[in-house]
């Protein structure tokens, strides 16, 4: 019997590239991602966040990170100066912030693209080409390093390791800071429960500081939920990026328009209500889990 052939990414992230691309070609998916949405917005947030949302969705989404990772920061002690290590830096959003902080910051992407965005964008720290399973550093060389929505992007049976390499670059005790799915599903996204992400981390050398929820949003979650459960098989074209409009039928392009449409007044109301989320929900209720471990 002839072989399998592997399925082709389908869904909302399928429609960020012109291309069709292999599960077995994440790189390819990435450079696509990166070549079709570096002019998506002026601080290349598009194709590291979301890439098939409006402008407006990526600016909101990169507040409530920002304002996570503060949070998260606080928890370590990390001085002026400290050498800092962006796993996954894509088009280098943390790496520039990282130097605003004035810390020595260094970024590394599996994606040449990614890179050659993150220069053009004006990232003057040294960014480099590596995975994350694989960093091109020797042992004890960072006081901190982060990953901001990476991992999860990795097959589980590499997620270890990755969490190990990033473990092994760190001094001790230095900090890692991990900002990952706990929940969710689609292309691309291998999401683990809290509990996992921190025996994961844990038995790699990493102890734990403390953890919370990150991006609840509720009431935009029910409204996505209920939305995509009417849309059905149309549901990806709902999220369909300016890209792919011409191959969207003029009905579903309406119904785009409508859901982002009602997005655009539930996402700031819920992003508003999340503070209160956050106090009243337990942490496992969020869609990610911001982790600070110490080595």
């Amino acid at each position: 019997m002839p072989a399998k052939k592997k399925p082709k990414y389908s869904g909302p992230l399928a429609s960020a590239g012109d291309k069709a691309m292999n599960l077995d070609s994440p790189k390819e998916y990435w450079a696509g991602v990166a070549e079709n949405f570096h002019s998506a917005d002026t601080a290349g947030f598009a194709p590291v966040l979301h890439p098939n949302a409006p402008p407006w969705f990526n600016r909101l989404i990169d507040k409530l990170q920002f304002r996570a990772f503060r949070r998260a920061l606080a928890m370590a002690s990390i001085p002026p100066g400290a050498q800092v290590l962006d796993v996954g830096c894509g088009t280098g959003r943390w790496v520039r912030r990282y130097e605003d902080f004035g810390f020595r910051a260094t970024g590394v992407d599996a994606t040449a693209s990614m890179l050659r965005l993150a220069r053009e964008l004006r990232t003057t720290a040294p960014v480099v080409a590596g995975e994350a399973y694989h960093l091109p550093f020797p042992n004890s060389r960072f006081d901190l390093v982060s990953d901001i929505t990476v991992v999860q992007h990795i097959p589980a049976s590499l997620q270890p390791q990755a969490l190990g390499e990033m473990v092994r670059v760190i001094r001790p005790g230095g900090f890692l800071i991990l900002m990952e799915l706990i929940r969710g599903e689609g292309p691309l996204l291998f999401p683990r429960k809290p509990r996992d992400w921190i025996q994961q981390a844990a038995s790699c050398g990493g102890k734990l500081v403390g953890w919370f929820g990150h991006e609840y949003l509720l009431l935009d979650r029910l409204f996505v939920r209920v939305a995509l459960t009417l849309a059905g098989r149309n549901g990806s074209s709902l999220r369909a990026g300016a890209d792919s409009q011409k191959r969207v039928p003029k009905h579903s392009m309406m119904a785009r328009r409508i859901y982002w449409g009602v997005r655009r007044v539930t996402v700031p109301i819920s992003a508003w209500a999340d503070p209160i989320a956050d106090r009243v929900c337990p942490a496992h209720f969020a869609t990610h889990g911001v982790f600070v471990f110490r080595k």
